[in-house]
């Protein structure tokens, strides 16, 4: 089996696809901009071949590219980045190669949260209203509709990026000013509520092969905004009305052999609101913390389900797993050094955060894992406790 991976290298941690496809005796094939010697060793080692394009964005490039590998050693049987920015281009290359995946046709009710919306609805699913806006006046009208504040987002984004809390018409009348002109936008009611997510994994056929929740102490737009630090976490129990809300999306965006995301907020009276799709793996550490809180190598069990159909996980979720921030800004009760000396056998990952994801993740980030929710709280306390 040939497998075109696009970005191999970046999230760090997706270099495993490339490691447990290459287990499984997938021949993959790297396509991206990084010098082919700047790669981790254990991709290069898992790479059949490596084509380095000048820009990913040239869409000729990455043509000529994958035309190349399929000239040198046959049809491509998949073509995938499991990253949302290439998500559209993963699919034009599937497309143009006649790949098994989602296609062109596909992309709308992918990338765009207006066309998403519209699937939520279809299978009885509550959303926050709203729609694309035109002008200035336009986005005022529905303001005064929905009431202040607004949430106020591109129509195809990636994760949180160009967000916007609207609290006023003086704030509206900023952002018409700061705006990409060449974005379209998304205004919706603001909802207020805890996010929860519904993720997993589907075979070929569609059927779920195995399935999982987060739970977000708090949304992304309060953390930017109050440079608040923050947790999540890998929940050992689903809740049923996600799973059966979960499962009815599923099959309404035709998901096959891919990991997907689905946000919802889970409002002060226990109900769900959809908030968007994302068919690509969760963000972050989420494909570790999974891993850790099953003992398992997700990585490799994918690389498995490409190459066989089989899937041998064991997903019974022993543990709860939480990424806990700390923002250099903030006066911490106690030192690293003694959250370690107490629950030091609880951390699996202690790191410094990039810059560029500073400002969400914090400045450092702790993964940890605990079988009781109770013992989960108090090492999140320790953390996360403030002078």
């Amino acid at each position: 089996m040939n497998y075109v991976f696009i970005s191999p290298h970046f999230p760090s941690n997706f270099k495993n696809f490339a490691v447990g496809l290459k287990k499984a005796g997938v021949h993959v094939f790297g396509i991206a901009s990084e010098p082919y010697e700047l790669l981790d060793t254990d991709l290069r080692e898992s790479l059949t071949e490596y084509f380095r394009v000048n820009d990913m964005e040239n869409y000729d490039e990455m043509l000529r590219a994958v035309a190349y590998l399929t000239y040198k050693h046959g049809k491509m049987d998949r073509i995938e980045s499991h990253n949302e920015y290439w998500l559209a281009q993963d699919a034009r290359l599937r497309t143009d190669f006649n790949v098994f995946g989602f296609k062109n046709e596909d992309m709308a009710f992918v990338k765009l949260k207006s066309a998403m919306k519209e699937k939520f609805s279809e299978v009885g699913i509550r959303v926050a209203r709203g729609r694309v806006i035109g002008d200035y006046h336009d986005a005022l009208g529905l303001c005064h509709e929905y009431g202040f504040p607004v949430c106020i987002k591109p129509d195809s984004g990636v994760g949180a990026a160009d967000t916007h809390k609207i609290r006023s018409e003086e704030e509206l009348g900023h952002f018409f000013h700061v705006k990409n002109p060449y974005e379209s936008y998304i205004l919706e009611e603001f909802i207020d509520g805890k996010i929860v997510t519904y993720d997993g994994l589907t075979d070929a056929n569609g059927n779920i092969l195995f399935d999982a929740t987060l739970v977000y102490e708090k949304a992304v737009l309060e953390i930017v905004e109050k440079n608040a630090d923050m947790f999540y976490y890998v929940d050992r129990n689903m809740p049923d009305d996600l799973r059966e809300i979960g499962t009815k999306l599923l099959q309404a965006f035709n998901v096959r052999e891919r990991f997907f995301h689905f946000e919802f907020f889970r409002l002060p009276d226990g109900s769900l609101v959809a908030l968007e799709a994302n068919l690509r793996p969760p963000g972050g550490h989420t494909m570790d913390m999974w891993n850790w809180a099953n003992d398992a190598d997700l990585y490799a069990a994918y690389g498995e389900l490409v190459a066989t159909g089989n899937f041998t996980a064991q997903m019974h979720f022993p543990y709860y797993c939480c990424y806990v921030s700390r923002k250099g800004v903030h006066p911490y009760r106690f030192t690293h050094e003694e959250v370690m000396a107490r629950y030091g056998g609880n951390v699996v990952l202690f790191e410094e955060m990039p810059g560029i994801f500073a400002a969400i993740m914090g400045d450092f980030g702790y993964v940890i894992r605990a079988a009781e929710y109770q013992e989960l709280m108090d090492i999140i306390h320790m953390i996360s406790v403030t002078e």
